[in-house]
């Protein structure tokens, strides 16, 4: 892992920008054709299987992985520039998303050859979903206190019983990679004895329970686990080791461009507003949220280059998700302040609508993926600030 925030530069690739390239005439023909509209926040709340599959013929998924597990062996700056495109334009990539952006990574990385061989072919097809089983109802962002505890059985299966909370898309997804106690907790080292399963959402014993956000969607969830036997094969990496392993798939959840790309169908919706009726402190706004945007997206773009060389830089990680998700809060309140209207779902402005969609979306930019109090002190400890 990487203690430093000094990242060598993402080199320049031809290729990239050609595939760049085509996924825009690909997502400038499906919205002619009508099959989906832009909207704010769509990498966790656009599910949308076919569309998924889609981009799965199109060899969009699975990009960076090796072609005998249905990989394409494609550089991460190809990868980095098609969830880009998807991200600019709203498309409905949930039901993907979490399974190509690290589930997959961390099976590669820690699964078995058997759990390769039958799941990742699977994710890179589109038709293969995966939540992150890491929050709880009592401990948020403090995974050190988890207590959903997974035992042997008589067989050599894991009984798992407790709850996850914030579980994106559980209701439309195929497994969870669920972090669980597999020994007691020992006061002395909080992170021992913790390990990661792979386990079928489909298992007798689960309960997936909506938790709807403030405009009435439904993509965060709890999920319960009663007594749920999980085969001893499921067990995903080490038996012990879940805090390292959760540890290196942080590195892939946090650094990605939806952590600054959320809201930017709104900022995109601003700059036609402005193209068609420019004002003096409309574009003083967009200047100062553009070089924000430019900013960040270099640093991510560094991380993405750091990923494809092996290595796992958690603190610059940390950092983009804590800086970019402050910055998606910021763009709807600088928004806000020049334009003239009332944000409403119903609005027959489409600036309106995303105003609103943003806004109402909000409250989860800063809290997914540890909230920004936590990634602060990820930072200030890799920086020995602590």
């Amino acid at each position: 892992m990487s203690n430093s925030l000094a990242l060598a530069p993402a080199p320049p690739s031809e290729a990239a920008e050609a595939v760049r390239v085509e996924v825009r005439e690909f997502l400038a023909a499906e919205l002619a054709a009508g099959s989906f509209s832009t909207h704010v926040d769509t990498w966790l709340s656009g599910v949308d299987p076919a569309f998924s599959r889609k981009l799965g013929e199109r060899g969009w998924l699975g990009m960076t992985w090796p072609r005998r597990y249905g990989g394409h062996e494609r550089s991460a700056m190809e990868r980095y520039a098609v969830t880009e495109e998807l991200l600019a334009a709203g498309a409905p990539v949930a039901a993907h998303w979490i399974a190509d952006r690290q589930s997959g990574p961390n099976l590669l990385r820690y699964g078995t050859e058997e759990q390769r061989q039958s799941i990742l072919p699977r994710i890179a097809a589109g038709e293969c979903y995966f939540v992150i089983g890491m929050s709880e109802p009592d401990s948020g962002s403090d995974l050190a206190s988890i207590r959903t505890r997974a035992v042997r059985n008589g067989s050599g299966d894991w009984v798992v019983d407790g709850a996850k909370v914030w579980t994106s898309n559980a209701h439309a997804s195929h497994y969870a990679i669920t972090l669980v106690r597999t020994a007691p907790s020992d006061p002395a080292d909080r992170h021992a004895g913790m390990s990661q399963l792979l386990v079928d959402l489909s298992l007798p014993g689960i309960t997936v329970n909506p938790i709807r956000i403030l405009d009435g969607g439904h993509h965060f969830n709890e999920v319960v686990f009663d007594d749920v036997v999980v085969p001893g094969d499921m067990l995903l990496g080490v038996e012990g080791a879940g805090w390292h392993q959760v540890t290196a798939e942080l590195a892939f959840e946090r650094s990605g461009p939806e952590r600054f790309l959320s809201t930017y169908p709104l900022v995109a919706e601003f700059a036609r507003r402005l193209a068609a009726s420019p004002d003096p402190a409309g574009l003083v706004t967009l200047g100062r949220l553009s070089a924000r945007l430019l900013a960040l997206r270099q640093l991510s773009l560094r991380i993405a280059a750091a990923l494809d060389r092996g290595e796992l830089p958690d603190v610059p990680a940390a950092l983009v998700k804590d800086v970019g998700t402050t910055f998606e809060g910021d763009v709807i309140d600088e928004i806000r302040r020049v334009v003239d209207g009332t944000p409403s779902l119903d609005s027959p402005d489409p600036l309106g609508r995303a105003m609103a969609e943003a806004q109402l979306h909000a409250p989860g930019y800063t809290l997914r993926g540890g909230t920004n109090e936590i990634l602060r002190g990820i930072v200030a400890r890799g920086l020995g600030l602590r």
